[in-house]
């Protein structure tokens, strides 16, 4: 596969399910929701090599998490652009199990948390909130009509968020970082 073919310079791109010789505006939403989840799964590595080897959630290290993630916003991706793919029902009861297990080591949430308290922490803050944007446009998407998302496919997105703000937590805990509320100044 060449890196460039310069069919694209015109704004136009083809999907998984484009009928032969027919190209999509790069303007429809379509590429708008493929761009977030692309940007999403950039930040997951971004994330990823921040991860030490020592550090796991639920006998699983956090590397392996985020790869398991990054793998399936491919899937996602290629559902989006047209193929038959989409997340298994499993991996977002999976996924949901996960986050119950981290949050059982946390302490109740109460109050916004500010974002921050170590690079790792602060990166997976990123990626959750572009996760949200990311999931918005999936549903966007699918509301239009533009495109059927399966419902397994846009709970996995749902559940995104709040696995990497679970890990967010997990990660200052592990680091001795305290949660701070906000100060609402006025």
């Amino acid at each position: 596969m060449a890196l460039f073919t310069g069919k694209g310079d015109g704004g136009s791109s083809k999907l998984f399910d484009s009928e032969p010789g027919k190209r999509v505006s790069k303007a429809q939403p379509i590429f708008e929701c493929l761009g977030q989840l692309d940007e999403l799964n950039c930040l997951v590595g971004w994330c990823k090599t921040e991860c030490p080897d020592d550090l796991f959630a639920q006998e699983k290290k956090v590397k392996t998490i985020l790869l398991d993630v990054q793998n399936h916003i491919f899937t996602i991706l290629a559902e989006v652009a047209g193929s038959p793919k989409n997340v298994p029902l499993t991996s977002v009861e999976h996924m949901g199990e996960l986050i119950n297990a981290i949050e059982r080591e946390m302490p109740p949430i109460t109050t916004f948390l500010v974002p921050g308290g170590t690079e790792l922490s602060a990166r997976l803050d990123i990626a959750r909130s572009v996760a949200r944007r990311a999931e918005r446009k999936l549903v966007i998407l699918h509301e239009s009509g533009e495109r059927q998302i399966s419902e397994s496919s846009r709970a996995y997105a749902n559940r995104l968020s709040s696995l990497l703000y679970a890990l967010t937590r997990l990660v200052n805990k592990r680091a001795g970082v305290g949660e701070n509320p906000p100060d609402y100044k006025s």
